[in-house]
Order: structure tokens, then sequence, then C-alpha cells
């Protein structure tokens, strides 16, 4: 007879509400007996039809344990009326009316037959932890329900801690609640953080709940983060359990199902469970009085960089915390202690937000995509979040298991084989192109081993073997040793391998296996040809991970995407330039009792495979493109060509060459980089190509043309001017050599407005030099501002009555009249009025001084002596 249960009290009321509508929503507290008593009374209601009640549960030790509770209660054989199915173990027949399932399990059936023929009722467990594949199962469920294909299906919604006012207003369906039994928990936490070790806590936890004053006598349930974490708390204590007579017993998913067992039978001993959060609300055990709690927890998540699941340690939310605290409270009064303190404990979420908007969605977009369902159009309890959802059909396209056409994403013929596996769609690529290319159980093996992540132990990962060209390749071969050993543990641990994650890994490659197409590859390959085959099947499940070592023996890696990572020193991949990324980790400092912050120190490449680039061009070649980009080389002073291959940001290869100047487009660009240089040299003026002395003469000189003669259409030109001209002399050159010999006062006449003639038209009105009568030819001085001058000896001018003039004779130049000492005797714009009123003056005072040099009276019309050769 079934010992009675707070939930007993609200089955009639949950019976009958499931006869007046499709859904109900039930909240339990753990331990209310809701899991193993709500699916067989709605059994024994008839709620199966003609089929079967199938109950979801988040973890598999949950599903088989509650299946034989529910079995040994009805005085039944398991696997007879009631079984459970999980991944590797399936006990059930085909008498089997009530089923505990897990969600993996739950998925494949609606993927198999959206319409769940054969099931009369669904039963949700645990949805509070708020599971993907719970909130998948709960919108396919709930759609078939609402479009009237399946009118005659149940739906139970059972929670632990959830508000379920927001789940039921969801499902339009009544809440039943279960007040359950309950026992004061006095609760303590830590007054300052402890930096010791986690293990070493533990065993201080341990001791001070078991000395004789404790005030709990009952067993104690102790939270810890995984597998390993247990494995060193128990070696931690195993003393002190020797010392007080106390049986240490593990807890969690991965432990065989006879161990798993002893933790719930009655033992002589004190018991000390060191459990994970299974124990927080799927597994019910009795006895327990005292609950020691880390506060941490493997909490799903997935990798940014691999888009692969990861577990990775964190802190546990406010209600994690009150559900193991709550443990303690079962039976009788107990203790909870909290190896944090209350301001940590404040400091975190109330609860982690649900998997739906924070988890990797590419798989779960797969199957519905497998259903004919549209991801964005099924009826979800939270929407799930757009960016991922968004970057998830971005991938299922890269993998080329889906197409966008019409507003609508469909499923390719690789996409339905791929969603055969219980695999991320990545993994499913990777075992689809190997036995497409005849590495089957290579590409089996190796997806296997990277849903376990790593095959060794953590003693074992620190070390690389010999250099070789994939990482996965030496971990498929340490699975091949571990299947000759037998999975021996002694020989597992020599090798540094972790036995139970060989074991669980060489189960799913033979799961992997017999879910392989039965097409394939005729020939056989050699062992090369497989390992290469492998290869590029890796390459085709990450090509966004493709990466090149920055040089020749660097650790640096530059990603395809962008960024850079670091190999890890552990990878045997030590001499490939080109390599896929298959497994990186953002290294965290993390304190060893997890009650520090994280801080981010960078990524590491924890798994690479070597790459062949041919292999990109025969794969990918739409992300492969070829550009010329032109630069600036200082060192050779001249703009050059780079020709680059990219695989989408990164570089493959590049070469230099000299622009050529035949395609426009190339000399254009080598034209602008030339000005840019060549503006660069010469700093605020032109002096590095163009005297300032020559510009501002050339200046003067159209400034007066300009201001006297405004119909010659010429312009005196300003920076722009200089600017544009500076860019007229880069055309069709490379190098500041090209523009240091070219002329950039000629380009600067041609530009000041009558192009070819200008040059002619400023020689005319602007003659740099005039000829005097004596025959010597003097340089015009042009002065912005000024009037023009010339400077000579008086006697260079006799003979000219009238001072010379430019500007078609509408300006007179400035003649500087020097003595015979060079020094200036006179200087005048009215030569002629010179001759008239000053010249007696000076003829005098010069005779006197210079009485060997001629002094004629009439200096207008004498004539001039001949020039001498040095003389001005």
């Amino acid at each position: 007879m079934p010992i009675p249960l707070p939930i007993d009290s609200v089955l009639p009321a949950l019976l009958a509400a499931l006869r007046e509508g499709p859904c109900v929503v039930l909240e339990a507290p753990p331990g209310a007996g809701k899991t193993t008593r709500v699916p067989p009374a709605m059994l024994d209601a008839g709620y199966a039809g003609k089929g079967e009640i199938v109950v979801l549960e988040p973890r598999r030790l949950a599903a088989r344990l509650s299946a034989r509770r529910v079995a040994e209660e009805r005085d039944e054989k398991l696997g007879e009326t009631i079984g459970y199915t999980v991944r590797f173990d399936d006990v059930s027949s085909a008498r089997t009316k009530l089923r505990y399932v897990t969600e993996g399990v739950l998925a494949r059936r609606l993927l198999d037959d959206p319409l769940l023929r054969g099931v009369g009722a669904v039963v949700l467990d645990e949805f509070h932890e708020r599971h993907l594949q719970s909130d998948l199962a709960l919108a396919c469920l709930l759609r078939l329900v609402r479009s009237g294909e399946r009118p005659d299906l149940k739906l139970v919604v059972m929670s632990a801690t959830l508000d379920a006012a927001p789940l039921a207003e969801h499902l339009d369906a009544p809440v039943v609640r279960s007040e359950g039994r309950r026992f004061p928990v006095e609760v303590t936490h830590l007054e300052q953080p402890d930096d010791r070790r986690l293990d070493e806590q533990v065993a201080a936890a341990v001791r001070r709940l078991t000395a004789p004053d404790s005030v709990t006598k009952g067993d104690l349930l102790v939270f810890l983060p995984g597998a390993a974490e247990i494995r060193w708390a128990q070696e931690k204590c195993a003393e002190l359990a020797q010392h007080r007579n106390l049986a240490l017993l593990p807890l969690h998913g991965d432990l065989a199902p006879d161990e798993q067992d002893r933790v719930l039978a009655r033992w002589q001993q004190r018991k000390v469970i060191l459990a994970t959060n299974v124990a927080e609300t799927s597994v019910t055990i009795d006895g327990v009085t005292g609950v020691i709690d880390s506060g941490l927890a493997r909490i799903a998540g997935h990798s940014p960089w691999t888009g692969l699941p990861t577990l990775s340690v964190g802190k546990v939310a406010q209600s994690s915390a009150e559900q193991r605290a709550g443990r303690a409270g079962r039976t009788a009064p107990g203790v909870a202690l909290r190896l944090y303190t209350k301001h940590d404990l404040a400091s975190r979420p109330a609860h982690l937000a649900p998997e739906v908007q924070r988890l990797d969605l590419a798989e779960t977009a797969l199957e519905l995509l497998a259903q004919g369902l549209q991801p964005r159009a099924l009826p979800w309890l939270d929407e799930p979040d757009e960016a991922a959802l968004q970057a998830a059909e971005a991938l299922l396209g890269k993998l080329g298991f889906v197409t966008f056409q019409g507003g609508r994403f469909s499923i390719t013929a690789a996409g339905k084989q791929a969603v055969r596996f219980p695999l991320h769609p990545r993994l499913s690529r990777l075992v689809l192109e190997a036995h497409q290319r005849g590495a089957s159980e290579e590409g089996c093996g190796v997806a296997a081993i990277l849903g376990e992540r790593d095959l060794r132990s953590r003693e074992g990962q620190g070390t690389a073997g010999p250099t070789g060209s994939s990482d996965l390749l030496e971990l498929w071969d340490l699975l091949r040793e571990a299947r000759s050993a037998q999975f021996d543990q002694r020989r597992l641990r020599g090798l540094g391998l972790d036995a139970g994650a060989a074991r669980r890994a060489d189960k799913g490659r033979q799961q992997l296996a017999r879910l392989l197409p039965r097409e394939g590859p005729q020939r056989s390959l050699g062992l090369r040809e497989r390992e290469e085959a492998l290869r590029i099947s890796l390459l085709c499940a990450f090509p966004d991970r493709v990466a090149r070592r920055r040089s020749k023996g660097s650790s640096e890696l530059l990603l395809c995407g962008g960024g850079a990572v670091q190999l890890g020193p552990g990878s045997v991949v030590r001499d490939a330039e080109l390599l896929v990324a298959v497994d990186v980790e953002e290294r965290r400092e993390f304190r060893p009792a997890g009650l520090g912050a994280q801080k981010r120190s960078g990524a590491i490449v924890r798994l690479a495979s070597a790459i062949e680039p041919e292999w990109l061009l025969d794969l990918f070649s739409d992300d492969l493109t070829e550009s010329v980009e032109l630069e600036w080389q200082p060192a050779r002073a001249r703009v050059e060509a780079l020709s680059r291959m990219r695989y989408q940001e990164l570089v493959l290869e590049e070469s230099r060459r000299l622009p050529n100047l035949a395609d426009e487009k190339e000399a254009a660009q080598a034209a602008k980089l030339l000005v840019q240089a060549a503006r660069a040299a010469q700093g605020a003026g032109t002096a590095e190509f163009v005297s300032k002395e020559a510009l501002a003469g050339l200046q003067a000189r159209l400034q007066l043309i300009a201001a006297n003669v405004p119909d010659a259409g010429l312009s005196a030109p300003d920076a722009a001017a200089v600017e544009a001209a500076l860019g007229e002399l880069c055309q069709g050159s490379l190098a500041l050599a090209d523009l240091r010999s070219g002329d950039l006062l000629s380009v600067l006449v041609r530009r000041a407005g009558q192009g070819e003639k200008t040059e002619a038209l400023l020689a005319k009105l602007c003659p740099e030099s005039v000829l005097l009568p004596g025959g010597r030819r003097v340089t015009i001085n042009y002065v912005a501002g000024q009037p023009p001058w010339i400077e000579s000896r008086l006697q260079d001018f006799f003979g000219m009555a009238r001072g010379p003039a430019v500007c078609n004779g509408r300006v007179l130049l400035v003649c500087h009249l020097l003595a015979p000492n060079g020094r200036a005797q006179q200087v005048t714009q009215d030569l002629a009025g010179f001759w008239l009123r000053h010249y007696p003056a000076v003829r005098k005072e010069l005779m006197r001084k210079y009485p060997r040099h001629p002094w004629p009276e009439d200096g207008a019309s004498a004539v001039p002596p001949p020039p001498k050769v040095g003389r001005r």
C-alpha cells in the first residue's frame, strides 16, 4: 500500500480540471509526490486512451527512479505497464502505458511524428527549470491542441517554484496547488568569503554538521557543481568519514544505475550524499536533515565560438538556493549551511533566464523546420532571443541544411538527414560529411567525443603529444585505445583519460553509427585518406572557425571572422599555417570556492585541426574573394598594389606589384595616394617640388596681369589651385621621385586660364627679363603687392629715353640704377624724368668718383657701352 503523500489530496481536483479542458498547471513543492502520483492517477482515470501517457523529466536519473518508484507502488515489474526511455537505455514494452522520458527523447518522438499519435497525455515535470527542450515541447504540444490537430491531447505542466499565474494565462488553464509538507529549516551563511579550495570547505562543513554536539543527527546532502567536484570532495572527506563512521555517497547523472540506487537505500551508517543539482527537485531522499550548499552548479550555456552546448560552473539563482535549503526540512526540522555570504545571495538573480533566451538555437530551429514549422510561429511562453535565432538560421544556411525562399526557411535534403542525429547541427554535418567521404567510423567517433567536449582527465589535459595534424585525430586514437583496454579504469588513468567520458563517447559513437544513411562511398580508404577525410569534414562543420597562424611558429591565430586567439599549449597542431579552431575556450579567472568574480583573460584554442588552402576553394569558393588594394610604401616612397586572397576576413595569400596605370581605377587611386604622400612630404608648402621663390614669382606675375590686363583671362593660383596642380602632376606617376623630376610651375601656368596658350601669353605680358639698349638682358623681379623692378648699372640704361614696361605697356618697371660700385644710385619708375631732372647732379658726383667711366651729358640719347662679362 503506497504511503500517503501531500499531493494525494489535490488529485481529484486535477483530474476534474482535465475533464473540463485540455491543460492544467500543477504547483507543488519538492517532496509533495507530484512526479510519482500524478501520472499514474491520470493513467487510472483513462487519460492514456488507446496509447500511453508520456512524462517528461529533465534528467535521466529522475526518469529512471520515478518509473521504478511508480512500478514498485503498483506492485508491478518495471518495463511492463510502467517504463522509461532515456538515451542508451529503454526499459519498456508493447504493454507500457506510462512512460517516463528525458527531454531529448520527446523531441525525437515529436520529430518522427509531429501529431504524437499513440500519446493520450503529456506531463511536463519540473517545468520551473525552464530548459530549452521543455519550452519547445510546451510550444509544440500547445500548437497541436490549439490548431485542432489533436483536440483529445491532455497536457499537465508541473512546477515546484515557478510563479504559475503567467503560465496558466498562457495556457488558458486552471492552477491546482498542493502545499506539501514542510518543517522549519535553520539557514546559516558565511560571515566572510572563504578562499580555500571548495573540497576543503566541504570537509570543514561536514565536520561541523557531524560533530557530536551538532543540532542535526540525520543524513547530510551536499550540493556540488559536478562529478569532478564530487570526486575531489569525496577524497577530502574520506578520513573524516572513516573516523565518524559516515557513508560517503556520490549522486550524479553519470553514475551507473546500481550506484544511484545505493543513495536511496537505507543504511545503518549516517549518509553524506555528495550530489549535483539533480537532488534539488528531481529526486527525494528520505532522512536528510542537513544541507551543505556550495551555491554552485554546472549551468547550461553554449560556446560563442563553436555554438556547441556547454556546462560551466556558475552561481545558482536565489530560487535554487531556496530549493536546496528546503531539502533539509522534508521529514523533520533541519539545518542548511551555505558556503557563501548573505550579500552574495542578495546579489544573485531571483531566477535564471529561460534557456530559450540564452542558449544556441540552431538545433531547435532545425528540428522545427524538419516538422514544417517556422520557429517564430510557435506559441512560446517566452519568445526566443531574436539575435540567437537569426544566428542559428545563418549557421544552418552555412551548413547547407536550410534555404531561404519566399520569406520562409525550408529544410534541405541534407538537413532532413542531419536532424536524425541527436547532435548539434555542426556535429551532424561532421558525421554526414565524413560518411560521404568514407570515414564514417572516425566521423561518428569524433562527433561523440566533441559531444563530451574531451576524453582527457584534468591531469591529462595539460600536456600535448608529438606534433600532429589534428587534436581530434589524437583523441580518436585515445578512444580506440580505451576500447582496446575495455575501459579499464587503471589503464585509462595511465592514458590520462576520464573513464566515464570515454565510455559515454563510445556509446554515442555506436548510436550515431546506427543512424547513418545507408548510401555511402563504394570504395574503402586507407588510413591517411580517412584522416584527411575527417579533417575536411571538420572544416565543413566549422567553416566560420578557420584561422591562420600570424607568423611561422607563432601561437597566435587570426580568425576568419576577425580577431585573434591563442593556440593552447596542449594542442598537437604546432606546425600547420592554416587550421580550424574547433574548440575555443574563454579563459576566466575563477576563485576556487566559486565565490569571486570571473574575469576574462583571453581565448584559448583547445582543439584544432589543420586544413589545406585548396579545400576552401573546393568547398567554400563563395567565401573566397580576391582584392587589389593600393597603398603607400614609405620605404620605397612609391605607391604599390597589394593583391590579397581572403577567406571571409582572413588573408590567405598576398603579393606586391606596381599599379597598372593603364587601368583607370588603379591609376586614379594611385594618384590619390601619391597626392597624400606629396602633401606629407612638402609640409605646409611646396618646397619639395618647386622653390618658394619661383612659385611666389609666378603668383605675382599672374596677379599683375589679372589686375592690369583683365581681358587676358588669367588668374593667380591660390592654395587650392596649387593643390589641384599637384594632383595633376601626380596623374600617371607612382613615386615622389617622379614629382621631383616633374614641372609643377608648368602645370600651374597651364591651369591659369588659357591652357596651352597660357605660357606664351604670360611670356608676352609679363616676361621674365628685359633687354637693355646696351645689349644686356636683366631679370624682372615680380613681388606680390609691389611694382615689378629691374636693376643694372646706370650706363646700361644710356640711350633709353623711357623706362621699360610690362602688361602691354601699362605697368612701368621700377629701375634700380646702380653706380659702378654696385650700389643703387637712383630708384625710379620715371626714367625720362630722371634724365631731365636728376641725371646732371648724379653725373657730376659720379664723374668725380669714377673718372674712368663714360659720363655723357645726355643719357637719354647716349650710346651705352657694351656689357662686360660678370658685370650687371
